[in-house]
């Protein structure tokens, strides 16, 4: 581990840290954060830790830290907020799976994410699953390598079947135009059906969640996670999915309801997708591992060389409002 702080000799500065990094950002963080040297320190960590009293240790004296995968337990946000953080920048949209957003509210820390970084990004893996599902592209792959002539008569054509979308923000958009192109129905389930832009990507409303499941081929989990959406895909919901049917989420894992997903795919009867988990990293022996039917890929749909720069240069100028006075992309 090696901790860096610049510029070293401008103490009159106040202090940025990042604290704890994944490893795919670490050099976009190197590439951007230099850019701050006229607003403030950074301090920079180029590890990713999990205990609490270490991560406490490294931000001391920040007045802003940036969150890079790491989980702020209550304990630990209090204990910033007592030592005098008052802004936490986070490196992704779904700062709710690793803040408890309203006690940071409530302890007077600001929360700012980042925002359509990603959105071509996670929709193209959310293709690519669709089409890994749909074809087996990697199992024929793998069976040729062995020797074997893969022969399957189960494999799907995408034309022509229908695309569930739940939520229909910047990801969900990507994705329907995507599917679009290769023929797919598009239907909406959103909140505020009268304000999306459906005529634009040839998408159609549906008045619940109910009839979304009950009438796709595919569904697809594109829903910020809140207080309101936390468990709300739960098992009365996937029992409606039709036999042959997909379910993908790249979203948040915590939209549907603990064990539910496990418990339909296990049936044999539906295909899954899944990029995210309620425990990352998933252990070897996760019981969601040996489900036949399930594919999945570990929480990186967002990780394009691309994405990940987005990430550190939109955190860059969140962190350069938020000096300035002006708080950008703000967490309610």
């Amino acid at each position: 581990m090696t901790m860096t702080e610049l510029p070293a000799d401008r103490a009159d500065l106040p202090l940025m840290v990042l604290g704890s990094c994944v490893p795919a950002l670490v050099a976009p963080y190197r590439a951007h954060l230099p850019e701050l040297h006229d607003v403030c320190r950074v301090r920079m960590a180029d590890d990713s830790i999990t205990d609490g009293a270490e991560f406490l240790r490294r931000v001391e004296g920040a007045e802003l830290v940036i969150g890079a995968g790491y989980h702020f337990g209550d304990d630990v946000l209090r204990a910033m907020a007592a030592g005098g953080v008052r802004c936490l920048v986070f490196c992704g949209t779904g700062v709710a799976s690793f803040v408890n957003v309203p006690l940071a509210g409530e302890l007077g820390v600001t929360l700012c994410n980042a925002v359509r970084y990603g959105d071509a990004s996670v929709a193209e893996h959310t293709i690519a699953m669709l089409f890994e599902i749909a074809r087996r592209v990697g199992a024929q792959d793998e069976a040729l390598h062995r020797g074997e002539w893969f022969c399957s008569s189960g494999m799907l054509e995408l034309n022509g079947l229908t695309l569930g979308l739940a939520g229909f923000g910047g990801v969900a958009r990507a994705v329907a135009r995507i599917a679009r192109g290769l023929g797919m129905r598009i239907r909406v389930w959103c909140r505020h059906p009268e304000s999306a832009p459906l005529a634009d990507y040839g998408a159609e409303a549906v008045p619940t969640l109910d009839d979304l499941f009950a009438t796709s081929d595919v569904v697809s989990l594109h829903l910020a996670l809140n207080e309101a959406t936390r468990g709300m895909i739960d098992a009365r919901l996937l029992d409606l999915l039709r036999p042959g049917s997909i379910l993908l989420n790249t979203a948040r894992a915590e939209l549907v309801a603990p064990g539910a997903l496990e418990a339909r795919v296990a049936r044999g009867d539906i295909e899954a997708g899944v990029d995210v988990y309620d425990h990352e990293p998933l252990a070897p022996d996760d019981p969601i591992l040996r489900l036949d039917h399930l594919l999945a890929t570990p929480h990186t749909a967002w990780k394009t060389t691309r994405a990940l720069d987005n990430v550190a240069r939109q955190n860059v100028e969140t962190i350069r409002a938020w000096f300035a006075g002006t708080p950008a992309h703000v967490v309610r």
